[in-house]
Formats: C-alpha cells, sequence, structure tokens
C-alpha cells in the first residue's frame, strides 16, 4: 500500500484532525512487567515511525507507565527531527516511583508527570495529554485545573481520559463545562468484535458530547489476528501464551467471531487482522484505532486494514456472529422502544 491509510477525522468536536489508525508503542522499550508485549529499540521504532508516516498516520501514542518511561523515550528518539509533524500522545496515572505521590491524578502528580514525559519524549509540548484511569480519591475540579494550567501554559494542547465509565466521564465534562475548564476531546477505550460493552454507554455519551474514541486492543490481544483455532490454546511466543490474560472473553463465541472473519478475510484477498480492524475503523464515533506491533511485519500488515471498506453485508455479518446479550436496562429498553436511536455529531454533520 502507498499512503492509502491517509483519510483523517476530527478529534471529537475540536478541530484537531488525526489519521484513522495510530501507532501504539506499549512494544517499544520492552522492560519489566511490559517486556512480554514487545521489546522494540530505537532502531526499528525509527523504521515503525518511518512506514507510518509513509501511510499517512499521524498520531503515535504512548504512557510513562510503559516500560517505566522507556517507551517514551524510544519513541521521542525515533521521531527526531520528525516532531513537529506528527502528533504526540501520552498518558499518567499509573506508579512511576515509590513515593505516595509518584501516582494518582493530584495537582502535584499531574504536574510531575508532564515535566517527565515531557523530558523523556524529547519535547516541549504534549499534543494529547490523557489520564490513564479513574482515580476516585482525587476530586475532578483538582485534576482538571492542573491540566487546565498545562493547556495555558503551552505545555499541553489537547487533553483525553481513558478507561472511564460513562457516569465517570459525564461528571468530568459537567465540571469542565461548570468552571470554565479545558474539556477531555477523548476517551481511549478497549472495544473490538469480541468486546462491544462500549455500545451500551459509552459510545452514545462520546457521540453526544462530541467526545473522539480512540481504541486500544483492536485485537483482544491478539486473538482476533486468527492464529488461535478451535481446539488450540493459544500459539507459543503470542502475547496470550505468555501472559495467559484471556480477559472476559467468552472464547467459544470468540472463535465463532474468528471463523466469521476467516472468511470474510479469504473472500476479500486479506489478513483476518485487517479484517477486524477494518470492522472497527468503521463503527460510529470512532476517531482512530490504535494498532500495535512487535516488528515491521506485523505493523505491515495492520496498516493493510486501512484504504478499504466492508460492505454492509459483511459488516452484518461480523455484527451478528459478535452479538452479545444486552445487559439491564438496554434490553428493556429495546423491547419497549426498538432499535437504539442513532446520534449525529455536533459540529460534524455525520451521523452516528
Amino acid at each position: 500500500m502507498d499512503g492509502s491509510t491517509a483519510e483523517t477525522r476530527f478529534l471529537g468536536r475540536s478541530g484537531l484532525r488525526v489519521s484513522t489508525l495510530t501507532l501504539g508503542t506499549m512494544t517499544f522499550g520492552g522492560s519489566g512487567r511490559h517486556a512480554h508485549m514487545g521489546t522494540v529499540g530505537v532502531d526499528e521504532a525509527t523504521r515503525m515511525v518511518d512506514l507510518c508516516l509513509d501511510h499517512g498516520v499521524n498520531l503515535f501514542d504512548t504512557a510513562d507507565v510503559y516500560s517505566a518511561g522507556l517507551s517514551e523515550e524510544v519513541l521521542g528518539q525515533a521521531l527526531g527531527k520528525r516532531r513537529q509533524e506528527v502528533l504526540v500522545a501520552t498518558k499518567l496515572n499509573g506508579p512511576m516511583g515509590e513515593g505516595p505521590n509518584d501516582r494518582g491524578q493530584s495537582r502535584h502528580h499531574i504536574i510531575a508527570a508532564c515535566e517527565a514525559s515531557l523530558r523523556r519524549l524529547g519535547t516541549d509540548y504534549i499534543d494529547l495529554y490523557q489520564v490513564h484511569s479513574i482515580d476516585e480519591r482525587t476530586p475532578f475540579e483538582e485534576s482538571l485545573r492542573a491540566l487546565d494550567d498545562l493547556v495555558r501554559q503551552g505545555k499541553v494542547r489537547y487533553i483525553g481520559c481513558s478507561n472511564y465509565s460513562a457516569w465517570h466521564l459525564m461528571k468530568a465534562l459537567s465540571v469542565s463545562d461548570q468552571r470554565g475548564f479545558e474539556r477531555y476531546v477523548s476517551l481511549q477505550a478497549y472495544y473490538s468484535l469480541v468486546a462491544r460493552e462500549l455500545e451500551h454507554e459509552l459510545l452514545p455519551l462520546s457521540q453526544d458530547q462530541g467526545v473522539g474514541v480512540l481504541v486500544w486492543s483492536p485485537l483482544a490481544g491478539g486473538f482476533l489476528a486468527g492464529k488461535q483455532r478451535r481446539g488450540e490454546g493459544a500459539p507459543a511466543g503470542t502475547r496470550r501464551a505468555v501472559s495467559g490474560d484471556t480477559g472476559t472473553m467468552d472464547l467459544e463465541r470468540g472463535l465463532d467471531i474468528v471463523d466469521e472473519l476467516a472468511v470474510i478475510a479469504k473472500d476479500r484477498g486479506v489478513s483476518v487482522a485487517q479484517v477486524a480492524i477494518n470492522w472497527l475503523i468503521a463503527r460510529p464515533g470512532v476517531s482512530s484505532v490504535i494498532v500495535g506491533a512487535r516488528n515491521i511485519a506485523q505493523l505491515e500488515d495492520n496498516l493493510g486494514a486501512a484504504g478499504w471498506q466492508l460492505t454492509a453485508e459483511e459488516v452484518d455479518r461480523l455484527d451478528r456472529v459478535s452479538a452479545a446479550t444486552l445487559p439491564y436496562p438496554f434490553w428493556h429498553q429495546q423491547k419497549f422502544n426498538g432499535p437504539r436511536m442513532r446520534y449525529t455529531l455536533s459540529g460534524s454533520g455525520q451521523e452516528l
């Protein structure tokens, strides 16, 4: 492919345009508890950045806790002088030391974490600064004011959140609106054909409130790459085999999904992983899908997921095989009100 992933979308209601695919850099560095994710060093990371730029990818996502800051360092070095050409996103919240204030979203830690990330990335600003999870011990007012100050100081340009529940996200947006603080423009969340819980509340909320969705783990830890088939364990050397993490997935339902993906992939002449990622790119409310890779070959395959579209019939087949029982109150709403309403993102003119 040659530049066919260059499609961009607005990140929520902001004026920032991001590529439909984002490079996630959890595989960069490879130390500590992240070693099994990948051990990509500066040289290979530089080649990955080159390949992404050739394919129109403009957003690169990392976090301070990935390999205890090493991922940020490797990304910063790999970008080098091209820093101004791209958007860099990173995250804070997890422990970065043994001290009582070395984690969370206090004003103290947010400011310290931002300064540390700027040093490791070798830059003087972060395009998208995200809180990595909810911190229930710190008031939203304190955290959001600190993030607002960083934006006003020019050290951060946009703010986002990750792994929030719907009520936490709505409360944070309400605090920002009431106090005049910067709003979260994005939600980074877990979403895939085997994990569609996001559709119950978070996607409609994000669409209604103008928050762009960045999808993490689109292949469910590699499961949707299709290398594990019925009656088999995870292939040796894969992330799932090394970590032993199967999440909350219903394995039999997951294997049914992989079977359908494989049929479509064969008909299309593409990989199973590309079909799974392409389905996500087309989901209402999704701004960008974060793909990671241990090596160039994996990255090339993932990048091939963009630049084409599944047919409506193929999407319907995947929707049906991946459909799960609705939780309350959504089954009740559907029973009495019919299919759920669709949203239009304010200012975009795009039906969601």
